[in-house]
């Protein structure tokens, strides 16, 4: 089910709530680019799980008004609204490589309504102390945050002529992350049901727009506005070690300062491999079991 909601600076945001509508609520913050029609647990998990998922569209992705200059800590805010709107008081939260640093904005800055969250695939903060930030990353995430460091025009002047093409094919933008697949991620997006997950999600997330995209970029190297350490809710960090996307550092980096986490690496996993996951997340968002190893470890 689709719902506008409105923020309390009048902005819209576009909401997608599926699963069982009197289970729990579990918020699923998308990457980047991404929309509320990322990659998500399937509908019949959920009813089963009896979890209530809510997704939306970050500012300037899909059907979301933008906001320039967003901080990572805007969506505390935003995610605020949409709960309220619902009528939902507590609710759990999940984040997914562009929306890890925000699912951790939600823990830090909403402890008495966030019971639990998990983070998969996720980067650090740019300034964080004793991090070489950019170690074991992929020449096109540098070349994208270098130019969100050095200049901001240019960057936009890049993904928004990138988000032109995708926009009319996605599978581009899949066909240039290819390169930087390992074996992992290739058996990952080489199932039919996940490329179509993901190409959906993409074309969604720029068909008006490439702004969403841009501010993620700027926001993940600008100050995030709270602290990983303040947080105490319990928290889930999980990542592949081969991940070129998000390097492992980064989470090693979370694990050590957020008091209340349980970390978990796993040696065969890349960046897809978080999407196998999921399900498992799930449970531990719900207070179940702590995650296996699920993914293809061959």
């Amino acid at each position: 089910m689709l719902k506008d909601v409105y923020t309390g600076d009048g902005r819209r945001l576009a909401v997608e709530i599926s699963g069982d509508p009197g289970g729990f609520p579990v918020f699923l913050l998308h990457g980047t680019p991404g929309s509320r029609l990322g990659p998500a647990p399937r509908p019949m998990l959920l009813y089963h799980q009896r979890v209530q998922l809510i997704t939306y569209d970050r500012p300037g992705y899909g059907s979301s008004d933008p906001l320039p200059g967003r901080p990572v800590a805007h969506v505390a805010a935003d995610v605020a609204a949409v709960a309220d709107t619902l009528g939902i008081e507590r609710f759990a939260v999940v984040g997914r490589s562009g929306g890890g640093p925000h699912a951790l904005a939600c823990a830090a800055l909403l402890p008495d309504r966030v019971t639990r969250v998990a983070v998969l695939v996720s980067l650090a903060p740019r300034d964080a102390d004793g991090l070489d930030w950019f170690a074991g990353m992929a020449a096109s995430n540098v070349n994208e945050f270098s130019k969100a460091l050095a200049s901001p025009d240019r960057l936009a002047a890049s993904l928004r002529l990138r988000s032109v093409a995708i926009r009319s094919d996605p599978v581009r933008l899949l066909a240039q992350l290819r390169r930087d697949l390992t074996e992992s991620d290739l058996r990952v997006v080489a199932d039919a049901g996940v490329r179509a997950m993901l190409l959906r999600n993409y074309r969604e997330a720029l068909r008006v727009s490439a702004d969403g995209w841009v501010d993620d970029a700027l926001s993940f190297c600008s100050p995030w506005g709270f602290n990983p350490a303040d947080i105490v809710v319990p928290v889930l960090l999980w990542h592949g070690e081969q991940d070129v996307f998000s390097p492992p550092s980064h989470t090693r980096w979370l694990a050590a300062r957020i008091p209340s986490v349980t970390a978990i690496l796993q040696p065969a996993a890349a960046h897809f491999g978080s999407l196998r996951v999921l399900p498992d997340i799930v449970t531990w968002l719900l207070g179940g079991r702590r995650p296996g190893v699920t993914v293809d470890q061959h």
